[in-house]
Formats: C-alpha cells, sequence, structure tokens
C-alpha cells in the first residue's frame, strides 16, 4: 500500500510540475528501468513520470506495444481517468485514502508527449487490474 501511495504521489507531483509549454522533446532515459521503476523526462526536465510499482514492468510487457494507439486517445481516456481519481481524491468517506491518497495534476492542453501519456494510460489500466478499481 505504501508503495503504490508513492508512485502515486510521484505521479502527481511530476505532472504538477509541468509547464504550459508543449514539449516533444521527451525521452525514455536508457539504464533507468530497474527493478520496476521507469523514468519518463523531456530534455529540459520540465516534467518527468516516475513510476515506482512491483510487478509494472513485467505487466507492461504484456500489453499492446506504443504506437498500437494514438496520443489523442490515450490523451482522452486519461483525462478521463484522472478526472474520475480526482473526485474519489475529493471523497475520502466514499473511498479509500490509500488507494487515491492525493489529486493529479493533468492539464489536457498540455502536449506531454507520447511516451508519458502511454506510461499514464497503462499504469491507470494497472492500477484498475491490481486494485480491482473502474475509474471509467
Amino acid at each position: 500500500m505504501k508503495k503504490l501511495i508513492l508512485s502515486i504521489l510521484i505521479v502527481v507531483a511530476i505532472i504538477g510540475c509541468s509547464s504550459l509549454k508543449s514539449s516533444n522533446d521527451y525521452k525514455i532515459e536508457k539504464g533507468t528501468i530497474t527493478n520496476d521503476t521507469i523514468r519518463i523526462a523531456n530534455d529540459s526536465l520540465k516534467y518527468e513520470v516516475i513510476i515506482f510499482e512491483p510487478g509494472f514492468n513485467a505487466w507492461l510487457a504484456t500489453q499492446p506495444q506504443q504506437g498500437y494507439f494514438s496520443q489523442s486517445s490515450m490523451e482522452i481516456t486519461n483525462n478521463l481517468r484522472v478526472n474520475e481519481y480526482n473526485l474519489r481524491v475529493q471523497n475520502p468517506s466514499k473511498y479509500s485514502i490509500h488507494l487515491y491518497p492525493f489529486r493529479i495534476d493533468y492539464d489536457r492542453r498540455i502536449d506531454y508527449g507520447y511516451e508519458v501519456n502511454y506510461l499514464l494510460h497503462n499504469y491507470f489500466l494497472f492500477f484498475e487490474q491490481k486494485y480491482k478499481q473502474r475509474l471509467l
């Protein structure tokens, strides 16, 4: 449970620190995928996503490869899931604060790039399956 909270906290903090500037100069840093840790960052480090979730790498390897979904379709579903997730954060009497500890600041007007959206999209799918939650 603590690892989930840490994972969500990091995703929230990193997406929340993004700028309104559109940026497609993202990259997966080689050598940073270890022990179920994935780090995605743009060159200027305006934002980054770090996922620390046991089992996420193995699960991600079983999912459709990058390019299967369009960036725009992932942006749409990410926005919907973030909105539902944030509603659950605001309702701790109904939803566990261990699963929904912090608000995610995801702005649909910002171009986070394909890989950030791909990882966020897949993390939400992983989260839904692992914790038996439906965000859509």
